[in-house]
């Protein structure tokens, strides 16, 4: 989870080492630096920019899609509570096994029972991290599966039939049919976030913890607290819940504004404690003001914004290490299929390809990220290299053409007007004509929005609108926060109340907690992330034999019939940021899951 250059939902590297079976990134166990652990007590804090007008502001684990975020997720949600599976290793994408919670799963009857062994972890108020916090976690999702930000129908929590815990230190889950081995560990396994049942198994402030999850009311009902608690965002430095915590920091201070401070878990049990005593995350309304910061020398890890990438030398000339940031992403915006004005436009392919042959790629990772960035040709990234991008994916279907644009308008009955607006002048569902729903007179007009602060989005924005404007399609852009474009954007049915047409949160999608890029999360019909609801049978059964079939053949069927569908519009991959480091800051890996693990850092 998941939204741009600086977010999430949306991420690239150096060529990756690909398990066999699925193409799938695999980290050794070992970690250099693992088994030395601080010697000294924590000292020092370091400062950290947070994106531009983008904050922290949901610390529960389990949450909907308007909170799933890379500042949510991996800025404030996992430096307390680590996942079960950790993924992420230095430049290479897969798991770490060294930073995970348990140890690899292991597969019997037939790939329908996984059992998970965990390591000797403590929460921070000295009670161990045990199976029954597995089990907490899958109760309380299931209890609300449908408003979980990745949830695909009859996938994960669903298809685990049964979860038991036989011993504190195992897990056994029973699935509802045998599952590729690689997918269910890194895009099933990879959701869970084991959660401290002995303090948060309750059903109000002033209740009594109790086992009130294993019932299907009571887990709602406990669910419900911890949500409202969650949103409560006043009391996150000082609510006791969120005060136990199994990874290297706690949260201290929190401001609306996103400002916080996090201090070293001195109950941490991972294999890496932390050197710093504090973490500070500082806002930015925009990346301009970030950049101020960075050339004062106020922040210890800031970035550098694409436009500004000219003065790097000056920053090096002081000290700082510049580190581009790249991840494991694609980048697009949603389109609204069930908008009662524009959706039966963007029912017609013929249309979305018009669209999408407006997009100037290649200028706009020259114009707006000054080459620090990547196309995005369909649902499986091209870059880094990797075995899953097919040889049909590897090159762009529709590169940008507004002579094949409008030729494409002109052969569906669309009286084409460059710089004016283009209208149907032959309704009808001949091949001919507009295609159904669309009536004459009917305006290739659109809306869309986009995120505000963020400098390089504004540029390739208003050239994508007067690339359409050649053709005659009309583009009206605003501008809203980044929150707010992820809330906006949200599924709808057909009806008077889902009037958004275009979003743009600027950075696409990161694979992660899916980190196999097989679609479901994003493309599968009903999926959390289906914002523009999307909906192919072929899709969905491609999509399905990607979870039970191993080998590329079948990745390269679902990826090629969707990168040719356009389910949305693809648009260039910027890099997650450019790193800006201080001199006195060192220890930092940049994982392409856009994570990160300050535990590692240490100030000189």
């Amino acid at each position: 989870m998941t939204l741009s250059m600086y977010q999430r939902l949306g991420r690239r590297g150096t060529t990756l080492v690909l398990a066999a079976s699925l193409g799938i990134v695999s980290v050794g166990a070992s970690v250099a630096a693992s088994s030395a652990s601080a010697s000294a007590a924590p000292s020092g804090n370091v400062t950290f920019a947070l994106p531009p007008a983008t904050v922290p502001n949901y610390i529960f684990p389990i949450f909907s899609g308007a909170q799933d975020s890379i500042v949510n997720v991996y800025q404030m949600q996992q430096i307390m509570f680590r996942t079960l599976y950790y993924f992420g290793k230095g430049k290479s994408p897969g798991i770490n096994e060294s930073l995970s919670l348990a140890q690899l799963p292991v597969f019997s009857n037939g790939n329908k029972t996984v059992t998970i062994t965990l390591k000797k972890y403590n929460w921070s108020n000295g009670t161990p991290v045990t199976s029954r916090d597995v089990v907490f976690f899958m109760n309380l999702l299931k209890a609300d599966q449908s408003n979980w930000a990745i949830y695909v129908p009859g996938e994960f929590p669903a298809n685990v039939t049964s979860v038991t815990a036989p011993n504190a230190s195992t897990v056994v889950m029973h699935l509802d049919k045998a599952y590729s081995t690689t997918w269910f560990l890194y895009n099933e396994l990879s959701q869970i976030t084991p959660l401290p049942q002995k303090a948060w198994d309750k059903e109000s402030a002033t209740g009594a913890v109790g086992n009130f999850d294993e019932t299907a009311s009571g887990a709602k009902a406990v669910f419900n607290y911890l949500t409202k608690q969650a949103e409560t965002t006043s009391t996150y430095s000082t609510d006791p819940l969120w005060q136990v915590v199994d990874g290297p920091f706690k949260l201290k201070t929190y401001q609306a504004t996103g400002y916080s401070v996090y201090v070293a878990n001195s109950k941490y049990s991972g294999p890496i404690k932390p050197s710093i005593a504090s973490l500070t995350e500082v806002p930015f309304t925009t990346d301009a003001a970030e950049y101020n910061a960075v050339r004062s020398g106020t922040l210890d890890y800031g970035y550098v914004p694409p436009q500004d990438a000219s003065q790097i030398p000056a920053l090096t000339s002081v000290g700082d290490t510049i580190k581009p940031w790249v991840g494991w992403d694609i980048n697009y915006f949603p389109i609204n299929f069930n908008n009662p004005t524009v959706g039966p436009m963007f029912k017609q392919l013929y249309i979305r390809q018009a669209v999408q042959e407006m997009v100037d790629q290649n200028t706009d990772i020259k114009k707006a990220l000054y080459g620090y960035g990547t196309p995005t040709y369909g649902p499986v990234p091209v870059s880094p290299k990797n075995t899953f991008t097919s040889p049909q994916e590897s090159v762009n279907l529709y590169p940008y053409s507004p002579k094949k644009s409008a030729a494409l308008l002109k052969s569906h009955g669309w009286k084409v007007v460059p710089h004016g607006t283009t209208t149907c002048a032959k309704p009808g569902t001949a091949a001919n004509e507009c295609g159904a729903g669309i009536k004459a007179g009917a305006k290739l007009a659109f809306n869309l929005q986009y995120d505000t602060g963020v400098t390089y989005t504004a540029v390739m924005m208003e050239q994508f609108k007067s690339n359409l404007a050649l053709d005659g399609i009309q583009l009206t852009l605003t501008t809203a926060p980044f929150n707010s474009i992820i809330t906006n954007a949200a599924p709808c049915t057909v009806g008077p109340t889902c009037t958004w047409q275009m979003e743009n949160w600027g950075g696409g999608w990161t694979f992660g907690p899916n980190f196999a890029p097989t679609g479901e999360t994003l493309f599968a019909t009903a999926a959390g992330f289906n914002e523009g609801r999307y909906s192919s049978a072929v899709n969905d059964a491609n999509i399905n034999a990607t979870h039970v079939v191993s080998g590329l053949s079948v990745f390269y069927k679902y990826e090629n019939y969707l990168s040719a569908q356009l389910p949305v519009i693809w648009q260039p991959a910027p890099d997650y940021q450019i790193s800006a480091l201080s001199k006195s800051l060192t220890g930092v890996t940049q994982s392409p899951e856009e994570n990160f693990t300050p535990e590692n850092w240490k100030l000189k």
